[in-house]
């Protein structure tokens, strides 16, 4: 079923349709989320489903329908919207598939990196990770727009409140993702992690490590074995209805997040909390090596390459200039007022407005 936020009450001309494109990914999907309730007007959630072959795999960018679930997945049919809004490279293709039903009149909003297509989208929003060059279209984020769910953490915190209040304090939450590229996180990584952990806390406490989506198994096991008397420690699986993520986002004193995951550092970076990053090391590869070559190449002569390689050390960067992390290996941050974003709200709800004034018939 479609769902659908409530219109905007001074919506003073014809309302727009427009639909929020959605698959797997929360942290994608929460974005979209972010940006739309900014621009404040009514939105038709489409939620999608790949064919299990594109549960991991990347099609080729182009125009069509051929890797979803369409069984699985809501309709697509007309009236076509007059914008889409999307993050992510599976739903480029149903994004560019819609504008050309509504002949070219459907305007195509791209929440993160366009993968060298500049010119399909008429907005793209890009955290500072994906290192986009300056562009009419571009609009380059200091930070992801991400945002902790606060009606959502205070429903956890309300489940959670007397477990939490038994732990010995202070509480360190330890935000584990997965390998991607182009970092290595496996069994070593996993007891480094915990090592380094309790270096930066001395023991103190309760250490709460809490896995994700992309946490592997060996992974999971090798924290299992290293975590000392009195810590938690909590497996993710898609079935699983004690996730506690939420409530250390409200009830932990300070933080730990692999730095594989920009979703769960710049929630804790907003929040203001004390966030420390485990660096993990990049692979060591013919393949890694041309993308360190390409990355340096663009910052020389960004004009002329079209395909930036996503760089999540770029967002480490600007956590620790902003004083809202620190390695792992310096300690915590100091607590602080986090990072708002009112400000990149405004922009890009200006730059929406003016591209459904476009869209009118």
């Amino acid at each position: 079923m479609n769902a659908t936020f409530p219109p905007a009450p001074d919506a003073a001309r014809p309302t727009p349709l427009i639909w929020a494109l959605q698959a797997e990914k929360a942290g994608d999907n929460a974005q979209v989320d972010t940006l739309l309730e900014a621009v404040g007007l009514p939105v038709t959630v489409k939620r999608l489903r790949m064919r299990r072959r594109w549960h991991r795999g990347k099609p080729r960018i182009r125009a069509g329908l051929g890797h979803l679930d369409r069984a699985a997945s809501d309709a697509l049919e007309p009236p076509w919207p007059d914008m889409v809004v999307l993050s992510g490279r599976r739903l480029m293709n149903v994004a560019l598939w819609l504008r050309e039903q509504s002949r070219g009149r459907t305007r195509l909003v791209l929440v993160g990196r366009p993968h060298g297509h500049y010119e399909a989208f008429d907005l793209i929003i890009a955290a500072p990770q994906f290192r986009l060059p300056a562009r009419a279209n571009v609009i380059n984020l200091e930070l992801p727009l991400i945002v902790p769910p606060p009606a959502a953490i205070g429903e956890a915190v309300e489940r959670w409140r007397d477990e939490f209040a038994a732990l010995a304090r202070p509480i360190t939450a330890v935000l584990v993702g997965g390998p991607t590229q182009p970092f290595r996180f496996g069994p070593d990584q996993a007891r480094a992690l915990i090592a380094l952990t309790l270096a930066a806390t001395g023991g103190a406490g309760t250490l709460y490590v809490s896995t994700s989506r992309r946490t592997p198994t060996g992974v999971a096991d090798a924290l299992a074995a290293k975590l000392p008397a009195g810590a938690r420690l909590f497996r993710w699986s898609a079935e699983a209805s004690d996730n506690p993520y939420l409530a250390l986002l409200a009830l932990a004193d300070r933080f730990v997040v692999t730095g594989d995951s920009a979703s769960m550092l710049v929630e804790v970076a907003r929040l203001g909390r004390p966030l420390a990053i485990f660096e993990l090391p990049a692979w060591r590869g013919p393949r890694q090596l041309l993308a360190r070559v390409l990355l340096r190449a663009r910052a020389l002569w960004p004009a002329r390459l079209g395909r930036p390689q996503r760089d999540l050390t770029a967002l480490h960067r600007v956590l620790y200039r902003l004083d809202l992390a620190r390695p792992l290996d310096r300690g915590f941050s100091p607590p602080s007022d986090g990072a708002g974003v009112s400000a990149q709200l405004a922009e890009i709800r200006s730059r929406v407005l003016v591209l459904l004034e476009g869209s009118a018939p």
